[in-house]
């Protein structure tokens, strides 16, 4: 039996100069400077000033003489994402994703390790007890904790520095490690972190308490069980809060102000300023964002030149194809960045005029359902564009630097039949959890019933997925007493 099947496949396909477009639109400002600066090193006849374009080359373009090599088509799929929010929930910072990090980190004067190595100096132990309390500092963690176990280290020491030793060495090394600078530094676990440091406190009643309760009762301590904590160590509530109060000011990341000095610093560089001038909302794009580049004129005097000569060289000619690549294609990245400019402009314009209400007040509740199809849909453009440009652009507006893609967000309907932005309910939420009694917080299902009075109807489970978008932590971990 004979079977027919007949397969429709539709795929896209874009030029190489429309790829490279889509690209340009996606950079931020600062990847697009060094763009600029690449293009600038690698074809001469791109040049930077204030003189217009020179289109002379133009002329020369239906010649007989040299053969125009057909257009490539290439399937985008290859190149780029149809996806409408990519990578959206992973990172969302100022660089584009293709670009080389170029940043400079700053540099510490002293690191973390060498700091703890030369405390241990001062320290009265062998030379084979050094070599292992410094193993031991190369094993902490970024924050200052030793996280493998005394076994994982005896078999490193023997295997990696042929030091053969016991588990009760390098306990008493980690001893020393404990007593150096910054308190809690060492420590196996949080629990042991801030036990370190209170001993390092004057023996008060309060600091001997706190020290009771994280030996004794950690676990209540950290689910803020707070009545069987009062129950346990027949203590008042007062006493109680005072203990508490001397474990809050401990800190839980000893290393963390050293370890924070070798972390590259990323600086945000707005894309778009908005500003409210006479009531009225001003969109601006950043002037980084419109270099002023022009056609070298000695590139198209070349070319001239050359078609005035009367010889018609083999070497002429190559020189001619190659001065032709190069002028067209200075004027095609010359013609890309205005496209850029156009589309970043008619995005962020048609963005800030849909939350008009937002940008004029501040008040993230005023801002408007809105998904990247709405705006794509109203200036004519593609939705993977309008991504491309919220995804990786900063708006400096008069209530702080924001990522536009934040302006996003669903829609839910109200009690009134009206659609509203899930940013608004988040906002809400959030109101109400930071004006609640810390006492006695307010679960999920007492949330929702609050939010439902206020007009919007929503299930424990989404209160719950939103406060957990919001980054706050279940009612019992929002007690205070």
């Amino acid at each position: 039996m004979l079977k027919q099947q007949l397969n429709f496949k539709l795929s896209q396909k874009l030029s190489p100069q429309q790829i490279q477009l889509m690209k340009l639109i996606q950079l931020p400002t600062q990847a697009f400077e060094q763009k600029i600066k690449q293009e600038l090193e690698e074809n001469p006849a791109l040049d930077s000033g204030k003189e217009e374009v020179q289109d002379d080359f133009e002329e020369f373009d239906n010649t007989d003489d040299f053969d125009e090599a057909p257009e490539v088509e290439i399937n985008v799929d290859d190149y780029l994402s149809d996806d409408e929010i990519p990578e959206y929930r992973l990172s969302a910072n100022n660089y584009s994703a293709d670009d080389e990090d170029k940043q400079v980190p700053y540099a510490s004067g002293t690191s973390f390790n060498q700091y703890l190595k030369t405390q241990l100096n001062t320290v009265r132990i062998s030379s084979e007890e050094r070599e292992v309390a410094e193993f031991i500092i190369g094993s902490l963690d970024e924050a200052g904790y030793l996280r493998r176990p005394l076994a994982d280290l005896m078999d490193d020491l023997a295997f990696t520095q042929n030091i053969y030793t016991s588990e009760d060495v390098i306990e008493k090394m980690l001893f020393k490690v404990q007593d150096l600078d910054p308190a809690g530094v060492g420590a196996r676990n949080l629990q042991e972190c801030l036990v370190l440091q209170l001993d390092r406190k004057p023996a008060t009643k309060s600091v001997s308490l706190a020290v009771d309760i994280l030996e004794k009762s950690f676990d209540h301590f950290s689910k803020k069980h707070y009545k069987k904590l009062m129950a346990k160590f027949h203590i008042t509530e007062e006493e109680l809060k005072d203990a508490i109060n001397e474990i809050e000011h401990l800190n839980p990341r000893p290393g963390g102000s050293y370890s924070s000095n070798t972390k590259i610093v990323e600086h945000v560089v707005p894309d778009f300023t908005i500003r409210i001038v006479d009531g009225e909302l001003e969109l601006s794009l950043n002037g980084r964002n419109a270099p002023e580049l022009k056609v070298s004129r000695d590139y198209s005097n070349m070319l001239k030149g050359y078609k005035e000569s009367k010889e018609r060289t083999k070497a002429q000619k190559d020189a001619v194809m190659f001065i032709k690549q190069k002028l067209d294609a200075a004027k095609w990245f010359i013609e890309a960045i205005i496209q850029r400019q156009q589309t970043l402009f008619v995005t962020m314009s048609s963005i800030m005029h849909y939350q008009e209400k937002y940008f004029l007040t501040g008040d993230e509740r005023n801002l408007r359902p809105m998904i990247l199809k709405d705006i794509a849909t109203e200036i004519g453009m593609d939705v993977s564009t309008v991504s491309r440009v919220a995804n990786s652009k900063y708006v400096d507006t008069p209530y702080g630097t924001k990522l536009i893609k934040e302006f996003f967000s669903e829609s839910m309907t109200n009690d009134q039949g009206e659609e509203v932005s899930t940013r608004e309910i988040k906002k809400i939420l959030e109101m109400v959890i930071e004006e609640e009694d810390k006492r006695k917080p307010l679960t999920d299902d007492k949330l929702a019933a609050i939010l439902k009075v206020k007009g919007y109807p929503i299930a424990r489970r989404t209160v719950a997925k939103y406060r957990e978008q919001l980054d706050l932590p279940v009612a019992r971990l929002r007690k205070q007493i």
